[in-house]
């Protein structure tokens, strides 16, 4: 694991963006995406995966700093996150059990719920208060179109997503006039291992679809608040 860039290095450094869930997928495209522009953090439980991360941000001439971390674990992220100068956020760490709610069990609910919201608090109030007393800094969070809709299977994943949504709006209305930027990406159907081995997705989005959006976000003025992006394949699912 490297180290990440402390909270008193001098502004000659480009910003730094934190990715959770970096690992793979949407978070791993995203970190990519932004190592052109920013120094990455990218955290995520699988050391491995977090290495060749690096490595091929590395090989693209980026800086990639990895730290595994637990995102569910409160104490664990306020250590690994202390005195760590974050200026974009991306609250990408996701989680899907897609289950009729009588067959869904108490883990798998709480494992959706730790993941997919509690980790929101305990990764974005590790990181807000720096970014608030610099007046300036960008909280994105990943959310889905599940944020606003529901479906059969779904009690506990669309409500979790529902959360992300109400979580990121009033988050954007505490702190904006602070400097700090609050946005929530909500994709739809992206291809990813969150679906079964099996499934057909070639008519889905890609993970590097979700990254370019994080990055317009990010890259947009600083007078300008990209507050909700909604992204869908353009062909829909064919029955």
């Amino acid at each position: 694991m490297t180290e990440p860039l402390d909270d008193t290095a001098a502004d000659a450094h480009p910003p730094v963006a934190l990715v959770t869930g970096a690992s793979r997928g949407i978070g791993r495209a995203i970190a990519l995406r932004l190592a052109a522009t920013h120094e990455v953090i990218a955290a995520a439980r699988d050391e491995d995966a977090l290495d060749e991360l690096a490595a091929e941000i590395g090989e693209l001439g980026g800086t990639c700093h990895t730290m595994v971390l637990d995102v569910t674990d409160a104490a664990l992220v306020a250590e690994a996150l202390r005195d760590v100068r974050v200026d974009v956020l991306v609250n990408n760490a996701g989680v899907a059990t897609m289950k009729p709610f009588l067959e869904l069990a108490p883990e798998e609910w709480r494992r959706m719920m730790d993941v997919n919201v509690n980790a929101l608090y305990h990764v974005t109030r590790a990181v807000l208060p720096g970014m608030v007393e610099r007046r300036m800094g960008h909280v994105v969070i990943i959310g889905s179109l599940a944020g606003r809709n529901t479906f059969v299977g779904g009690t506990c994943y669309a409500a979790t997503k529902h959360a992300v949504i109400g979580f990121a709006e009033s988050l954007m209305l505490e702190v904006r006039d602070a400097g700090v930027r609050v946005g929530v990406v909500m994709p739809g159907s992206v291809a990813t291992d969150l679906f079964p081995e099996g499934t057909d997705t070639s008519w889905m989005l890609q993970p590097e679809d979700i990254a370019e959006s994080v990055a317009y976000a990010v890259e947009s003025p600083p007078h300008v608040l990209v507050s909700r992006i909604e992204v869908r394949p353009a062909t829909p699912k064919k029955r």
